[in-house]
């Protein structure tokens, strides 16, 4: 099966049809969000809290679904010189022996798009550089605190922590695992909850891995590499052509009641892994400052995504905020931010009518899915951090089995993926019985198109 992807042409629009939309939160999904509606033909603001537009943080792996979102936005030429395109992803034994790879180039060829990894701000300027292009609005110090629906329902204001209210015809939350707009529009305190995970986040200069032979080939040949143990595990891969190496440690929680990001301390750090793999030893001893991060989820958001009145709806971490576990936080909420474009270039007038159900059909795409991403991500929680037994023997032994499958097939003429709604028994994420034939097969387009004929009819069509 092949996959596709088309550029996305920015629709014209007259005012008949064309929404004035408020995007509350400057991060990923919310910029993700501007530029799909942006090429949707509608008009975008763009609020963010802070003083300045910017992403902290260190590396995201972007898997080949993502990375088709982001060539139909036009992106793929500006991303692939700040990507690292790692050639294989492969498990390892917490003490260092090898369990089980995963070709990423082999898969990338078949699917059609790549497995890339990026310092999380090169990705967010170039999703920031796309939306201004495209004519977005952007604002700072606008902290959303609140928001009302007009009497006839047509549009939403905004409330700001200084006062200041903002109208328009749909306000697209994408404020984060914390959003103050679901508990507004959930009407109640709704925090997220607990895994009983924190990750230590760190990025390591790549000068002295290169001068250490033991360390020297984690950066000359990128991949992607998870130690996985006795309740914790470790990930890492190169970034920005091979000057700096990302590294997340796992583990599990213990910060103070009401913390999510603390400094860390080094030494308490490493001595979390002072038994495992000695080169893991050797990575750490290269970190002098490290924060720690409580990681939390948000499994689903019930009874609905949007507003009634379809003057508001939600994406990203405010609806469906996952462990890292499957690499498919920002890539769910650039789905979610693409896939209510394309719905809502479908209007053909601006009505609470016409928007409700673009709306419907936005949450019938992605309201299932991303509710997997969550449970397949707490799954993985379990099953990396296995004691050693007879539950981790089985797991490594499924890792071997899956492996030897996949070299077969890999032998075939034209090995292909199927993109059907099931899961397997491989351990591996993101091989062909692992979630591959439904997490990286995932089209955008075809979705929209199925889900709006079963739900809406033909009414509506597509802006030309």
């Amino acid at each position: 099966m092949s996959f596709p992807v088309k550029v996305q042409q920015q629709i014209k629009r007259d005012d008949s049809s064309r929404l004035d939309v408020l995007v509350v939160g400057a991060g990923l999904g919310g910029l993700g969000a501007a530029i799909s509606l942006l090429l949707a033909g509608h008009s975008v603001k763009v609020l963010e809290s802070a003083p300045a537009i910017g992403e902290v943080g260190a590396g995201i792996q972007v898997l080949p679904n993502s990375a088709r979102v982001l060539k139909s936005w036009g992106l793929e030429k500006r991303l692939r010189p700040l990507a690292t395109a790692p050639k294989n992803c492969n498990y390892i034994g917490w003490k260092g022996n090898r369990i089980s790879t995963q070709d990423f180039h082999f898969y990338a060829n078949v699917l059609g798009a790549p497995f890339w990894d990026f310092h999380r701000a090169d990705l967010h300027k170039a999703l920031l550089e796309r939306a201004v292009e495209l004519g977005a609005e952007l604002l700072t110090d606008c902290r959303v605190v609140n928001f009302t629906v007009a009497d006839d329902e047509s549009t939403a204001t905004v409330i700001l922590a200084d006062g200041r209210t903002m109208t328009a015809d749909l306000v697209v939350g994408a404020d984060g695992i914390n959003s103050t707009l679901r508990e507004r529009l959930l009407g109640h305190v709704d925090p997220p909850i607990l895994t009983g995970d924190l990750a230590y986040r760190l990025l390591l200069s790549t000068k002295d891995m290169l001068a250490d032979p033991e360390l020297r080939s984690f950066v000359e040949d990128p991949q992607v590499n998870y130690w996985i143990g006795p309740d914790a595990h470790c990930v890492n891969y190169v970034l920005r052509n091979g000057e700096l190496f990302n590294m997340v440690l796992l583990v599990p929680d213990d910060m103070p009641a009401g913390a999510t990001t603390l400094e860390g301390n080094v030494e308490e750090m490493r001595a979390l892994f002072k038994d495992w793999d000695p080169r893991i030893g050797k990575l750490l001893s290269l970190c002098q400052s490290v924060l720690k991060w409580r990681l939390c989820i948000r499994p689903t958001l019930e009874p609905t995504w949007s507003h009634p009145s379809g003057t508001l709806t939600l994406l990203g971490d405010a609806v469906h905020a996952t462990l890292p576990y499957l690499a498919s936080g920002a890539g769910m909420a650039l789905e979610d931010g693409g896939v209510l474009g394309l719905c809502l270039a479908r209007l053909a007038d601006k009505s609470p009518e016409s928007k409700r159900q673009a709306l419907k059909v936005y949450e019938a795409c992605r309201k299932e899915r991303t509710e997997r991403v969550v449970a397949r991500g707490t799954y993985n929680q379990d099953m990396y951090h296995l004691h050693d037994g007879e539950k981790q023997q089985t797991r490594d032994r499924l890792y071997r089995e899956f492996e030897e499958l996949d070299a077969k097939w890999m032998l075939e003429d034209q090995p292909t993926i199927a993109s059907v709604d099931e899961s397997g028994d491989d351990p591996f994420p993101w091989r062909r019985f692992g979630v591959a034939q439904w997490l990286l097969t995932y089209e955008m387009e075809p979705d929209v198109e199925k889900r709006w004929k079963e739900l809406v009819g033909e009414k509506h069509r597509a802006m030309q």
